[in-house]
């Protein structure tokens, strides 16, 4: 679908109505501007889903207290366990037993977090090149650590993601050097914006705060008189919720940066006089009242949807000549390409600056990329996959931390508080990720409304993505040119075969 359009030649020739597409994107980028700086009134947009949020919270807030209380200090102080008969294998764990281990965890994600934010301008570059080279031993290790802790099903849960990590890696090596080369700029971008930190920061100890009550709750569970199978569906339930809170939080602050960076871009730098004071807090505002509904909204769906896609992206450029599993990997391909249209993380720049709807927005900024051939350049990039990365790594670092020690303690339930120390830890790192990423979806999003945005700030750096996405333009004519010959010659060949 998105390749029969670009391989095109007409977005090849860049020389056929430059003049024009250049005034046209500089009025789009213009209005774009304006409606962010003159803050207008907006509409509250995605209203059930900022209701359905809102709700859960709630809901999952009374539930944590009433599960962390019931064992805190006293088995069964709220008399509950008799409703769990059916599950019960009489284990006696309180709350504060297994509480320290996941405020280990807690502590490691926030500390790795912080430390990414101080060294965010120096060592930046240094910390993703870690993150993509020592993930896959890493989750070897852990492997064999699983196997010899006679964690089998752990084990091999570990050294397949171990594999898959190794194959991705080598399936988009190519692509490193331009992806670094993004998230340089970047963090250059960011460490402009200081007060985008401090809001960071300040996030991460919302998100702290509610860890807090959520693992006070996880806690309870842990040491619970049900069953294990019981155990692993409660929290597997805290685990989505804790998921989709953590998800919410790092894409209003995806949102609010993305409106600062969308800012400075358009006025042609952060120094400029030009950018309306008061934007940070206009920017925050939006993100946390209306256009809060979308970002609860697309906080469900977007991260599974673009993971599927990375991989189904990389086993697909290495597939070769093999025609039935090519076809196989090409329907998931433009099934997932689909859903793109709809959930993907730069309608979080549209929804800072226009404050759209999020699925008006998501597909706003798709058609966008397809209309100007930048899709060519987003889908080479892997900038999201490298961050991804080192979401990851913290994660494990912190699951693993608060795994030793619930291994020396309780064994029989290192699994239950490693894996869900992980995921605290991933959200913790993650929203100091985020900063990054949101600077790389403005910058994608202002190239492709105007390229001159990109140079006026950079000029060097718009001349390497201007040459990169000739690169893969004609790359994609070239392929297209061959699938196209390949078609026709096999028609030829069944016309003339004898019946």
């Amino acid at each position: 679908m998105i390749d029969s359009q670009s391989s095109n030649p007409s977005f090849c020739s860049t020389s056929i109505s430059a003049t024009d597409q250049n005034v046209v994107r500089s009025r789009r980028s213009c209005d774009g501007g304006q409606m962010l700086a003159s803050a207008p009134s907006r509409r509250w947009r995605d209203v059930f889903w900022l209701a359905v949020f809102m709700i859960h919270l709630v809901v999952m807030g009374f539930s944590l207290v009433v599960l962390g209380l019931n064992r805190f200090e006293k088995t069964d102080r709220l008399n509950i366990d008799k409703y769990t008969n059916g599950f019960m294998e009489q284990h006696k764990g309180l709350t504060e037993d297994y509480w320290p281990m996941y405020a280990v965890a807690g502590g490691v994600g926030t500390a790795l977090g912080c430390t990414w934010l101080f060294l965010l301008g120096s060592h930046a570059n240094v910390m993703m090149k870690v993150s993509v080279h020592i993930l896959t031993t890493y989750l070897a290790v852990i492997s064999v650590l699983c196997f010899w802790g006679e964690l089998f099903l752990w084990g091999v849960v570990f050294a397949t993601g171990a594999a898959l990590q190794f194959l991705y890696v080598i399936s988009v090596i190519d692509r490193i050097p331009f992806t670094m080369l993004v998230l340089q700029k970047a963090v250059k971008m960011v460490c402009s914006l200081p007060e985008v930190i401090r809001v960071a920061y300040v996030f991460m100890l919302v998100m702290l705060l509610w860890v807090g009550l959520w693992s006070f709750g996880a806690a309870g569970v842990v040491a619970s008189s049900m069953g294990v199978g019981g155990c692993w569906w409660l929290l597997l339930v805290l685990s989505v919720s804790l998921f989709w809170t953590g998800a919410v939080l790092c894409n209003a602050l995806h949102v609010i940066v993305s409106g600062m960076v969308f800012l400075v871009l358009i006025h042609g730098g952060r120094e400029s006089s030009s950018i309306p004071p008061s934007s940070l807090m206009k920017s925050l505002r939006y993100a946390v009242t209306t256009s809060f509904g979308s970002i609860c909204y697309g906080s469900l769906f977007t991260a599974a949807i673009r993971m599927l896609r990375w991989e189904i992206r990389g086993v697909r450029s290495k597939i070769g000549k093999n025609e039935c599993l090519l076809c196989c990997v090409d329907f998931l391909f433009h099934l997932v390409e689909t859903l793109v249209r709809f959930f993907n993380k730069y309608a979080y720049v549209q929804i800072a600056v226009a404050g759209k709807s999020f699925n008006r927005s998501a597909r706003d900024a798709w058609e966008l990329f397809q209309s100007t051939g930048v899709e060519a350049l987003v889908a080479y990039d892997c900038s999201g996959a490298v961050l991804l990365m080192g979401i990851l790594l913290g994660g494990l670092v912190a699951g693993t931390c608060s795994g030793v020690w619930t291994w020396i303690k309780w064994a029989d339930r290192v699994s239950m508080v490693g894996s869900t120390a992980m995921l605290m830890g991933m959200v913790l790192v993650g929203l100091a990720m985020v900063v990054v990423e949101s600077a790389v979806t403005s910058i994608y999003i202002c190239y492709a409304e105007d390229p001159l945005l990109i140079q006026r700030w950079d000029s060097e750096f718009f001349d390497q993505m201007s040459e990169m996405l000739h690169q893969r333009l004609q790359y994609r004519s070239a392929r297209g040119r061959k699938v196209l010959t390949h078609n026709r010659l096999n028609g030829h060949i069944q016309e003339i075969r004898p019946a």
